[in-house]
């Protein structure tokens, strides 16, 4: 049969079928084979309407096929694997609303494919590979939604060389009645998160910390009903995390690591007992206990930070008993010693250390004060302003958007807040409804920042920076029970997000980026 050229316009599939029907003008001798009920046959063309199917048993070398005004709802994969011969295909008037990406797996001498005046709204991505001879496709008249499962689309209609008739999108709302030819694959947004549950461990938490030693990325967990901080670190073997060592203890609440000269210390608050310094032999890898923390200034501790300043390291013990002291502690060289006693008998929960303006600065937060800062002075920390209209402020954490300075504020009481400094005094951003939380957690992973906001009676939510607006868009929920801390592990490429609980297990989820476009 000769070919002849594609023909355009609304009429054009329906002539392209006259043409084929009424044949050449000799006589053709009858078809050898049993047209199916509901079609109009010759020898090597096919009309079939309202078929409930897919007709089956076709020539195979049936050259055009149509099927319209159809009961079947879906194309399955190898549909039309048994006319491997067809040139033109119209699938048009139907109430089709989904296709196999290998419905047309085989049909590699389709010239014409017409899937005009359906239900689709999407197609599977590499639904035209393999189909290079094509010259003409018609997808109109289809309610198309024009979201990340269409980018494929956008990018093989800028890219072919077949003849597209015009696709037009319905939905987004933003994208009703625009020509799909006129949207951009940069234009589409499809990079999104997860973060998903890989592991669970089985003891009650309350601090969760990591930390580079020796190049390896480490994890260590205080476990206040065990009585010890657990030491972790990935097990390629296993793919999974394991525990390496242990510091056996009492109503363990922190444990602290920090590496100077090489040499990791661990600093353990505990409840009861007192609080001490352990250092880890490098011969045997076990710990032991180096220093005792004056009990006589740490009541009841609730955090510790750890940082340098101009060279020297030092960290602070937050001290939440109406009795005790906040104090900072300085290394000399042979251990840490007490260099400063900050907020006495105001009952601190937390402490914070960060640079505002290049200068060390420090947020005390308490249960009976508004956070307060402090600013270094070249010897100890001066008392520089507060927190206006922040009372009840558990804890304090911050982050910075390249040089401008945020803190997140944890309320179990009202409202939680995002602030950012704006050169005198911190300045609120975002509200944060919190009733119940103790840990309001801004962390980095994988180039994409987040605050996790902890629940004692409901599900933990996971909130993540837009860029464009500035604020925290609900993003996630996770299934943690009364979480204290967070913590951000990278291993070999894998990123995970470990969760405390001081009510169930220890989760550990895996954070994955997925391609909505795939």
């Amino acid at each position: 049969m000769a070919r002849r050229p594609p023909l355009r316009g609304a009429g054009a599939p329906l002539l392209l079928l006259l043409l084929l029907l009424a044949g050449p003008a000799t006589p053709r001798r009858a078809a050898k084979w049993k047209c199916k009920l509901g079609c109009t046959c010759t020898k090597d063309t096919a009309l079939c309407a309202g078929a409930k199917e897919i007709p089956q048993e076709l020539p195979q070398n049936l050259i055009s096929l149509s099927l319209i005004r159809s009961g079947f709802t879906e194309i399955l994969q190898g549909s039309f694997q048994h006319v491997p011969s067809l040139q033109l295909l119209f699938i048009e008037h139907n109430k089709l609303e989904a296709i196999s990406k290998n419905a047309f797996r085989g049909l590699k001498g389709l010239l014409h494919l017409n899937l005009a005046n359906n239900s689709l709204q999407t197609l599977p991505r590499h639904l035209f590979r393999g189909l290079d001879a094509l010259t003409t496709v018609d997808l109109r008249g289809n309610a198309f939604h024009c979201d990340c499962k269409l980018k494929w689309l956008v990018e093989w209609v800028r890219q072919t060389n077949a003849l597209v008739e015009p696709i037009q999108c319905q939905s987004p709302a933003e994208l009703n009645q625009t020509d799909l030819r006129e949207l951009r694959p940069s234009g589409f947004n499809c990079i999104t998160t997860d973060l998903v549950l890989f592991d669970t461990l089985p003891d009650h938490s309350l601090s969760v910390e990591t930390f580079t030693y020796h190049k390896e990325q480490k994890l260590v967990i205080a476990q206040p009903f065990a009585g010890r901080c657990s030491f972790m670190e990935w097990d390629r073997l296993m793919g999974k995390f394991r525990t390496y060592a242990n510091i056996p203890g009492s109503s363990t609440i922190v444990c602290k690591p920090l590496v100077i000269d090489s040499q990791l210390y661990v600093v353990v608050a505990q409840l009861f007992g007192g609080s001490h310094i352990y250092k880890q032999d490098e011969a045997t890898g076990q710990f032991r206990r180096t220093q005792a923390i004056e009990g006589s200034r740490i009541r009841k501790p609730n955090d510790i930070e750890v940082f340098r300043v101009e060279g020297d390291w030092y960290f602070i013990m937050a001290d939440s008993s109406k009795a005790g002291s906040t104090t900072l502690y300085r290394w000399n060289g042979d251990g840490f010693y007490s260099h400063q006693s900050l907020h006495p008998w105001y009952r601190d929960t937390d402490a914070e250390f960060l640079e505002i303006a290049g200068k060390p600065h420090l947020i005390l937060a308490s249960s009976s004060q508004r956070p307060v800062i402090y600013q270094w002075n070249k010897k100890e920390f001066v008392r520089r302003t507060d927190i206006p209209d922040m009372d009840d402020v558990y804890a304090v954490k911050h982050f910075k958007v390249k040089e401008d300075v945020y803190i997140c504020l944890t309320r179990f009481l009202g409202d939680s807040k995002v602030m950012h400094w704006d050169g005198s005094m911190f300045r609120d951003v975002q509200h944060i409804p919190s009733r119940g939380s103790m840990v309001f957690q801004p962390l980095s992973i994988a180039g994409y920042r987040y605050a996790f906001l902890g629940n004692d009676y409901s599900f933990s939510q996971v909130y993540r920076y837009e860029p464009i607006t500035g604020l925290f868009q609900h993003f996630q929920e996770l299934n943690t029970q009364a979480p204290r801390s967070f913590a951000h592990l990278n291993i070999e490429n894998q990123d995970f997000l470990i969760a405390s609980s001081f009510k169930g297990k220890t989760h550990i989820y895996r954070h994955v980026i997925i391609d909505l476009s795939a």
